[in-house]
């Protein structure tokens, strides 16, 4: 594919805290997905915490991401941070806990990707971006030099050869470990043959971008004004991955105004209605009906649960804005946004208020507890669909993936400025 490109993964030497003991007081997750609450809480376990980098501070009149560059100077200066001697590839596990109690580990790599325009097809998205995000994180990138964090990557693995690479690679005593908010980390440092291996499997064909589609168009942009910087910290896991996890993202709607019976008579037209009852566990009634058919459930205050499943005679195709292409007219979040979604925030009187979380049980509290109107439950969208979609070269509804747990940053940087 794109023969006469260079390698799409390689190896490089990546920087990071002298201080292994400290590391969990010292990583953080990704910036995108940092409250102002959670970043004063991150900077303040340790002054030298990744987040004083990656969503950097500055007093009024002084350029904050200048402030940035000075940190991450001081640091290297001080030892803080120190550069491995050797090109490498940082194989990473991460165990954690599913919020229905079930515990697992993805297994996945950091590397330096080519950053490349779209077109050449050789990574591909799924989420359209936005500019003002895109220029925070280029003037970052200009201000340091670094990759300070990674985008998250998946690689079409069919014969499962890099899953088993990694699970080998992984199988001595850890360089380093942390603990985030739950998540239990572990990394091993690996060079020579065995990392241009694994910089090959991770390589051999396309890769989809999980998370991070900001950063690596940033990546690409900055390479355009400085072609010897054409690379990009990533986290490539791959898609066979028996760890890698989806969430679903559910909508939360806040609002006065609506009527549950209203919104049910009209949903006949599209959907078999049910009920739930009181002892019921939602979310598994949920997934039992997704199996087959587009399913949901709609929370309403007082105990009124109704589930939706899509009819199987449903004209979909007279459904305006569903998707341009069947990948996405096929995802369960377009049909539910469009159908269920669109419908409670148009019944309202006034303006309503729309929010996401991936956490079941935090929607329904909103609804019983906390004044929100609905609560629409979905099922996870699928990585097949993930891929899929980006093959089509089309782009899902916002909030349509949660890839679960997060990539942590702070467990190694790259410099763009000084590739071995």
């Amino acid at each position: 594919m794109n023969a006469g490109l260079p390698p799409l993964v390689a190896t490089f030497r990546g920087e990071r805290y002298a201080a292994k003991a400290r590391l969990s007081a010292l990583v953080a997750p990704p910036y995108d997905v940092i409250t102002r609450e959670e970043r004063t809480r991150y900077a303040g376990r340790d002054p030298h915490n990744i987040v004083h980098l990656i969503l950097p501070e500055a007093p009024p009149g002084e350029d904050r991401y200048a402030r940035a560059a000075a940190t991450l100077a001081a640091w290297r200066a001080e030892g803080v941070l120190s550069r491995d001697a050797a090109a490498a590839v940082y194989v990473v596990a991460q165990d954690f806990v599913l919020p229905s109690g079930e515990r697992r580990t993805r297994l996945g790599m950091f590397g330096s990707v080519r950053a490349e325009p779209f077109t050449t097809r050789r990574v591909r998205p799924h989420e359209s971006t936005h500019s003002a995000a895109k220029a925070d994180r280029l003037a970052l990138l200009r201000a340091t030099r670094t990759n300070v964090e990674s985008i998250f990557l998946l690689a079409p693995d069919p014969d499962r050869a890099l899953a088993q690479t990694l699970v080998q690679a992984a199988s001595g005593v850890p360089e380093a470990r942390a603990e985030l908010d739950g998540v239990r980390v572990r990394l091993w440092v690996v060079g020579g043959e065995p990392a241009d291996r694994l910089a090959a499997l991770a390589g051999r064909a396309q890769l989809y971008i999980a998370d991070g589609h900001h950063r690596y168009e940033t990546a690409v942009a900055y390479a355009q004004d400085h072609p010897e910087a054409d690379r990009v910290l990533s986290f490539v896991v791959s898609a066979s991955d028996p760890g890698l996890t989806i969430l679903p993202t559910h909508r939360v709607i806040f609002g006065a105004g609506r009527d549950p019976a209203k919104l049910i008579e009209a949903w006949r037209e599209w959907f078999d209605v049910g009920r739930v009852a009181p002892c019921m566990d939602r979310i598994e009634r949920l997934a039992e009906l997704g199996r087959e058919r587009t399913a949901c459930v709609v929370a309403f205050p007082d105990a009124y649960d109704v589930t939706l499943v899509l009819k199987q005679d449903a004209p979909l195709e007279r459904v305006p804005g569903l998707g341009k292409t069947p990948a996405v007219r096929a995802l369960d979040v377009a049909r539910v946004e469009t159908l269920v979604v669109q419908y409670i925030l148009a019944a309202a009187a006034a303006t309503p208020s729309l929010g996401y979380t991936a956490d079941a049980h935090a929607a329904f509290d909103a609804v019983r507890h906390g004044g929100a109107a609905a609560a629409v439950l979905l099922n996870p969208t699928r990585v097949e669909q993930v891929l899929a979609v980006a093959d089509a070269g089309d782009v899902m509804p916002p909030k349509s993936t949660y890839f679960a747990p997060k990539v942590p940053s702070g467990l190694v940087l790259r410099p763009v400025s000084f590739e071995p």
